[in-house]
């Protein structure tokens, strides 16, 4: 075995749909992760997804199942990586951390948020690294807007324009507030790259374009407040054609002493007093999304730093999402420490029923038990 194979962590890929294929071809060309099986509750997905995915040498080395533990302890895994549905996460992912199993999540963490501070108890409980995979945040132009915005003093205001026309079909199009619950999440997520500390309130409106094919609010405006008291706006739709950003959207950062401007696809670039100021160009061999993410996963399960996705940190982003929802229905702002100490409040229930952790009970409140890693 050669010094790059043993250091490798051999993993197992739960979920085998479109997103679990894509994980699949990730971890195939890492060289940080080796993948020894894939496991799916639908019989012989794993199977078809192996036999589509993997090159035809390497398939007797990959384990496939139902069983996701078992295919992980027959395979000798030390990892696993859920890549099931939303709704399925809490359960995949607390059998495996109590199963030994380190996790590596496809976002979002959880389909509650009170499903997800329970999985950050599990984690406790467990003390194995449960780690959420916000993959656009490990967007290296994304990482060079926060170096210029420390250059220029820190961001104070944050706006984001974000405006497609996908026609998707399916869920998505009947879904009651389709932007904010399947791709607002990445630009909250993004916003918390670009700004220090913490979230503390949210303010949102949602609506329909007269001419929109979604079903429920395809379009959206939220506000969300820092403890520092810088800003982001995020502004967008789904039922927008003609003059469309990039995915990731397009940004301008107002800072003390100038502004950064990142249009989602090309190196950012900035303004100051002196004149303007170009962003660099990432490295070559730069990592990207979900390369990334399963490069610093793996870098912490072999001593690295603890990962800035670690399930305590995502579930802030969790919390914008759920309280924008909350405020687009009612009008009115939400305060996410209240929101987290409902949140807290439900997990406990949960994890009583549950039984294998009792981790939340020694949380004050939810942000304190937020702030523990």
């Amino acid at each position: 075995m050669s010094a790059l194979t043993s250091a490798q962590v051999p993993v197992v890929v739960i979920g085998a749909g479109g997103m679990g294929r894509a994980w699949i071809s990730t971890i195939l060309r890492s060289d940080a992760a080796r993948l020894v099986g894939v496991a799916d509750v639908v019989e012989g997905a794993a199977e078809r997804a192996v036999a589509q995915t993997v090159p035809e040498q390497q398939r007797s080395c990959v384990r496939t199942g139902t069983d996701a533990l078992e295919v992980a302890r027959l395979s000798a895994a030390e990892a696993v990586i859920d890549v099931t549905i939303p709704a399925a996460h809490h359960a995949v992912t607390a059998d495996a951390l109590h199963a030994g199993y380190p996790v590596l999540g496809e976002k979002p963490c959880a389909a509650t948020l009170a499903e997800a501070v329970s999985l950050a108890g599990h984690a406790e409980s467990t003390g194995a690294l449960f780690m959420v995979s916000q993959s656009r945040r490990n967007n290296p132009h994304l990482r060079e807007a926060r170096r210029l915005v420390d250059r220029l003093g820190g961001a104070g205001i944050v706006d984001t324009r974000f405006y497609k026309a996908p026609r998707f079909g399916g869920f998505r199009e009947e879904m009651a507030h389709p932007l904010l619950t399947d791709m607002a999440i990445h630009a909250f997520d993004a916003g918390r790259v670009l700004v220090d500390g913490d979230p503390v309130a949210v303010t949102a409106s949602s609506y329909n374009p007269t001419w929109s094919w979604y079903a429920g609010h395809a379009a959206a405006t939220v506000t969300i407040t820092y403890g520092s008291g810088a800003v982001h706006t995020f502004s967008g739709s789904w039922a927008a054609p003609g003059a469309e950003t990039s995915w990731n959207g397009d940004w301008l950062i107002s800072c003390e002493l100038g502004s950064v401007h990142w249009d989602g696809e090309t190196p950012p670039t900035a303004c100051a007093e002196s004149g303007p100021i170009a962003g660099e160009e990432p490295p070559a061999g730069a990592l990207w999304e979900l390369d990334d993410s399963l490069a610093r996963f793996c870098a912490a399960l072999r001593g690295g730093a603890v990962p800035d996705s670690e399930v305590h940190a995502n579930v802030w982003t969790q919390a914008i999402v759920e309280a924008a929802v909350r405020s687009a229905d009612t009008g009115r702002q939400v305060r996410l420490a209240d929101l987290l100490d409902e949140a807290l409040a439900e997990a406990r229930t949960l994890d009583a029923a549950d039984g294998r952790s009792s981790a939340l009970q020694t949380w004050k409140t939810g942000v304190a038990g937020l702030s523990v890693v």
